[in-house]
């Protein structure tokens, strides 16, 4: 505003030889010019899309202010605004920022996987959206507007050809039928090699062939009267990549426990000292140690083996990962498959003149399904041909024997791995969905001072989550407990089989396998509605408000690895088979928008508001005991947000310069965060304060020449709460101890207790000291006892959940005091800078255009640690496009991420029967290419 104050001849009414076009957007279910909408948001048509090589949804971060997007270690990802997005791991959870396409929710997307064709506008709505749009967008919306059919012939073909062997065809016709019908089809196909390659197979890994079409009908019967009905189709099927790189320091275990040694027997020794390990240590992910290999003997994975003397140690001792940040090493390819079609209709009434009834159906049936290795990096260690002489059935007769038959030299049988003689880990996320949606809305536009728009949505969602982990080890384990309970070790039923299941493709019937299935229901309602008083010629008050409902059911299956039984688990006793829970809140807004006459403006739009967002909460996995120390919630709240924005824009030099200024304050309450602890992702609530400031520019000082900027700044702190850090359960405090129960989940004890456990281990020349089997190792991680509970143990701030086997008291661990520190994936600063010239020769129009984008350092979770830091980045696309629109010929050439930037966009913490190490996401490496475009 103070360079655009101090140039001369500001206001004038004729627009200038530099007019900016207007932008049209819905982003009030209304259609609106941009710079009239008293709204922080960002809207992009097709041609703006593709000179700035936004591609898909991942590449709006490069554009948009305060925008972050990252994915998640599952099937799902984080679309973040102003630092509120989707950090919950649940399947009765729901996303931050709202999906829409052509202005209906879409609840499961595939906003990460497919990229943006023939497209009216991709509009990214920043902020809570308590009215219109307001189910759960506590950070904002993004609304992918496609193109409609029009009353003229016209068509596309688009072909493009990159590194990588990067093929991409793109195309559209457009087709009008009488003065009635009109229909558009419009279609994507995508096909690379991968950016990485698995060293062990030789084959590509995370590349792309996917493919998607839209054909859109609109039937104007009347002029009073207009109809769109969509059918929009995506599919992918390769090596995608679920997850990147593993960051991982090796942690060996502590070389005594409070000055004792351990046994004096190696074998003993060795396993004891496992027990102690986290398997990796919370270090930078930027540090030289980080690609390590997690200690396998701080595994499930590893416990199961040590148990039968498969392994003698880590499976990964002297491993270190292949340098190439994209490679991965492991037997088996990525498996990456999705499919996804969506069928909505969109019908308009003209109701009076100043009348107009919208009703929007839309009903998607959604399906994903990825499969890779746990570790993709491969073991050093095979399993051992005879027994290790230190384990679990030592005390049975010809137990070598009997190991022997059941594995031949040291190789393991698994239905659904094949035969291998080495640690093999395989995991899997499955999701099928389909969700209905109903929107009826009436907006007027009379001649008055009052309007409005009024409305309800009913939406109707079910989905069936899956997450699988398939390890030999666990197979064996319930082989060999198998043939001593049935005398076979296979066996496929009831108790007292431990079914294994025989399908080369997990059916969730086995308990050889780790499954999490999390089927859920969701009812939500809403009535909505907005009312306009335009008080004078130049101010308008709106006023809106909103009651939403949300109803869900998650069916209860607690986890059932390694138990007697086939299929499903069913409820423990005391618990519900069908886990419930309804959210009912009231949201809306209140505030104005001025256009004052000020002069040295050519149009001026200052706007306040006070808006309370919302979003629904949800259900935790069911509890069984076990799983960890102490028993968490059943159910995490829903958030609310006070949100308070003031804005303004402008327009100037005669049309040709746009400056838009927002400033905003965040009341948040109860922000819902998930960590994974022992096999179940546990979500809790915390308060925040976000402010912010955005700015986003616009100017075409010469004929050709167009310049932009988008600038966000972020200061996010969390209120006063505390949460236990999983990675770093003790904090650093010597008088505590880290110690795994036999499903290799960790429990804190102290280090006096932990000696006492060892010595008795020693004493009894026995690393397993259980009762049962499976058991607790060292007997330290297993409450026996309510006796201390409550107490701070060595006034640590860990909390005893009650005692264990030898009397110690024990803990989840010490909590980490969050107050001040930084929301996740909430950087300080993005920034955004373009700049474009275009100039003619003969029939040929060239345009060069450049982007360059820059975020600060993050972090990856709410603890705010070295292991957490994710460092800043930058990026850099140019694009070169040549025009003949006589003869409908397009030429262009491209280079994204040009100076070929590692960058990580978040990170993932493991759990610590996973051994607690962290998977990377990254977004592409240097890509280029050239297309041919022809139009009719």
């Amino acid at each position: 505003m103070a360079l655009a104050t101090a140039l001369p001849a500001m206001a004038q009414d004729a627009p200038g030889p530099n007019l900016i076009e207007e932008l049209v957007v819905t982003a009030q279910k209304k259609e609106e010019a941009l710079q009239d909408v008293p709204i922080a948001v960002s809207a992009f048509d097709q041609n703006a899309l593709e000179k700035s090589k936004i591609d898909g949804g991942p590449n709006l971060v490069l554009a948009v202010p305060n925008v972050n997007f990252g994915k998640s270690n599952f099937i799902g990802y984080n679309f973040q605004i102003r630092g509120i997005g989707s950090k919950l791991v649940a399947a009765s959870g729901d996303a931050g920022t709202g999906i829409h396409l052509n202005n209906a929710p879409l609840i499961a997307n595939n906003l990460f996987e497919t990229e943006f064709y023939d497209m009216e506008r991709v509009e990214v709505l920043r902020g809570p959206q308590g009215t219109l749009y307001g189910r759960n967008a506590t950070g904002g919306v993004v609304n992918l507007i496609t193109a409609k059919p029009t009353d003229q012939f016209e068509g596309m073909v688009r072909a493009e050809y990159g590194n990588y062997d990067s093929k991409k065809l793109r195309g559209m016709v457009n087709v009008p039928l009488g003065e009635m019908f009109a229909v558009r089809l419009a279609g994507n196909y995508l096909k690379r090699d991968g950016f990485g390659e698995n060293l062990v197979t030789g084959h590509d890994v995370d590349a792309r062939d996917l493919w998607s079409g839209r054909a859109t009908v609109s039937f104007s019967p009347a002029d009073r009267f207009r109809l769109w009905a969509l059918l929009d189709h995506f599919e992918e099927h390769d090596s995608r990549s679920r997850t990147g790189k593993q960051f991982c320091t090796k942690d060996v275990g502590p070389e005594t426990i409070g000055g004792l040694g351990y046994s004096s027997v190696p074998p003993i020794a060795q396993i004891q000292r496992g027990f102690f390990s986290q398997g990796c240590l919370p270090t930078s992910a930027y540090s030289p140690s980080a690609l390590g290999t997690y200690n396998s003997q701080a595994s499930i994975s590893g416990i199961f083996a040590a148990y039968l003397g498969l392994q003698t140690g880590d499976g990964f001792a002297g491993k270190t990962q292949a340098p190439g940040i994209r490679d991965i090493e492991t037997p088996f390819d990525p498996v990456y498959k999705s499919k996804t079609d969506t069928y909505e209709l969109n019908a308009e009434f003209d109701v009076t003149d100043q009348l107009k009834l919208t009703a929007l159906s839309a009903y998607t049936v959604y399906k994903l399904s990825n499969r890779q290795d746990f570790t993709r990096y491969t073991t050093t260690a095979p399993y051992n041909a005879t027994p290790n002489p230190v384990n679990l059935f030592a005390g049975v007769p010809g137990y070598a024997s009997i190991y022997a038959q059941l594995f031949p030299g040291g190789v393991i049988n698994d239905p659904q791995l094949g035969p291998y003689n080495s640690q093999a880990v395989i995991d899997q996320s499955n999701a099928s969905s389909d969700q209905w949606s109903h929107e009826v809305r009436l907006q007027s536009n009379f001649d008055g001072p009052l309007n409005f728009n009024v409305g309800g949505l009913y939406l109707k969602f079910k989905n069936r989550n899956e997450y699988i982990v398939t390890f030999n080890s666990a197979t064996a384990f319930s082989q060999m407990l198998n043939l001593f309970n049935t005398g076979n070790p296979n066996c496929f039923g009831p108790a007292p089989c431990i079914a294994v299941d025989p399908n080369r493709d997990p059916t969730g019937q086995g308990h050889n396998y780790l499954y999490v299935a999390q089927p859920v229901s969701l009812t939500s309602y809403a009535a909505f509605g907005e009312l306009y008083w335009q008080a004078t010629e130049t101010l308008k008050w709106t006023v809106g408000l909103r009651y939403s409902v949300d109803d869900k059911s998650l069916l209860n299956h607690p986890l059932a690895l390694v138990q007697r039984g086939i299929g499903l688990s069913g409820p423990l006793p005391g618990q519900d088979a069908i886990l419930k829970a309804k959210f009912k809140k009231p949201t809306g807004r209140v505030g104005f928008d001025w256009k004052p006459d000020l002069g040295f403006t050519r149009e001026t739009l200052i706007y306040a508001f006070y808006s309370r967002g919302y979003k629904a909460g949800g259900l935790n996995p069911p509890f069984s005991p076990g799983l960890g120390v102490q028993a968490y919630p059943a159910t995490f709240a829903p958030e609310l947000i006070d949100s308070y924005e003031i804005g303004t824009k402008n327009t100037l030099l005669d049309g040709s310069l746009q400056v838009n200024l927002t400033a905003f304050h965040y009341d948040y309450k109860d922000y819902q965060i998930a960590k994974i602890q022992s096999r179940v992702a546990l979500n809790e609530n915390i308060g925040a304060k976000v402010d912010g400031v955005e700015f986003e520019s616009i100017w075409q000082p010469l004929q050709g020449l167009r310049l932009n900027a988008a600038v966000g700044y972020l200061d996010t702190k969390i209120g006063d709460a505390a949460s236990v850090d999983v990675a770093d359960r003790t904090q650093g405090r010597s008088d505590l101890t880290v110690a795994k129960n036999s499903l290799g989940s960790n429990c804190v004890i102290s280090t006096a207790d932990a000696r006492a456990a060892l010595a008795a281990s020693n004493a009894a020349s026995n690393p397993f000291l259980i009762s049962g089997i499976p058991g607790t190792p060292l007997g330290v991680c297993g409450v026996v006892s309510e006796a201390g509970a409550g107490t701070n143990i060595n006034g640590s701030g860990a909390i005893a959940a009650g005692s264990n086997s030898f009397g110690g008291l024990l803990s989840e661990g010490v909590p980490v005091q969050l107050k001040g520190k930084a929301l996740p994936n909430a950087p300080h600063w993005t920034v955004s800078l373009g700049a474009q010239y275009t100039w003619s020769l003969g029939d040929w129009e060239t345009t060069l255009r450049g982007d360059y984008y820059h975020q600060s350092k993050t972090y990856a979770r709410i603890y705010n640690s070295v292991a957490d830091r994710i460092k800043a980045w930058d990026n850099l696309n140019v694009t070169l496009t040549v025009v003949n629109d006589e003869m409908g010929l397009e030429l262009g050439a491209f280079v994204k991420n040009a100076t070929n930037e590692k960058v990580i966009a978040d990170m993932f913490t493991h759990d610590e029967s996973a051994g607690l190490f962290r998977n990377a996401f990254y977004t592409d490496p240097r890509t280029y290419g050239v297309s041919l475009t022809k139009r009719w």
